[in-house]
């Protein structure tokens, strides 16, 4: 085969061909671009509609500054390393599994306004995948379609490792919350920037402890989040769906 461009890349190419450590190909390994694209702002989710019952617990007074939210989004990971994740974790080992999981998810998801935005979520979030890879993912048809399992999927067939693929979960949640605390004005867009970097070692320590959870640890770990989340459909007015 015939090698074109410039010597230094055709060096690196074949040092990965002969395994000499520069990115090895041992394995599937999905694109930076791809990886890229999938966590930007941009790819249409539709995440940014959902605050995690960020906007419900403001509206109550429960949230009145930075140290608040702080607390609030740090409490909101715990619950994701308890409630969501062990659901990433199955679902990416055993996609074959993922119809019964999705189930599962239903039924722990009691919270109704929860309950919705996961569906929601896991909705938009399989319509972006399919049109966007339709080359490469096939989904079966699910009851639910609750985001954690649809995610954890997709990543599977994308070819994303179940390392990079629990902490993009992560940071989707930390990145959708700190969208809506500057939505709601209740800090600047830098300071939440600031305070997404703050919480990312928060967020390591937290899939460290919960990665091992299975199916049978689930639990909500945050009452009073979950709580908050509820009450969003009785607010008078309101920007987000949860």
């Amino acid at each position: 085969m015939k090698v074109t461009g410039n010597p230094k890349f055709r060096i690196l190419a074949r040092s990965r061909n002969l395994g000499l450590g520069v990115l090895p190909d041992l394995e599937p390994r999905i694109s930076d671009f791809t990886l890229w694209q999938l966590v930007d702002s941009a790819f249409p989710t539709g995440g940014f509609a959902h605050s995690a019952g960020l906007e419900a617990a403001w509206q109550h007074g429960e949230i009145k500054n930075r140290t608040e939210l702080i607390s609030f989004v740090e409490a909101g990971v715990h619950q994701l390393g308890h409630a969501a994740l062990p659901f990433v974790i199955a679902a990416h080992a055993e996609p074959e599994r993922l119809e019964e999981f999705d189930a599962l998810c239903d039924a722990f998801t009691t919270n109704h306004v929860a309950n919705r935005a996961s569906r929601a979520q896991g909705k938009a979030f399989l319509s972006a995948v399919q049109r966007i890879f339709a080359a490469v993912l096939e989904m079966p048809v699910l009851p639910f379609n609750h985001f954690p399992g649809v995610f954890a999927v997709a990543m599977k067939a994308l070819d994303v490792p179940g390392e990079t693929a629990k902490r993009l979960f992560f940071f989707n949640h930390l990145r959708g919350v700190m969208a809506s605390a500057v939505r709601l004005n209740i800090v600047g867009p830098m300071d939440a920037q600031a305070i997404q970097n703050q919480l990312g070692a928060i967020a390591e320590e937290v899939l460290k402890q919960c990665e091992s959870l299975t199916l049978d640890d689930v639990a909500q770990t945050s009452p009073l989040l979950d709580l908050w989340q509820g009450g969003q459909d009785r607010l008078y007015s309101r920007l987000f769906q949860s």
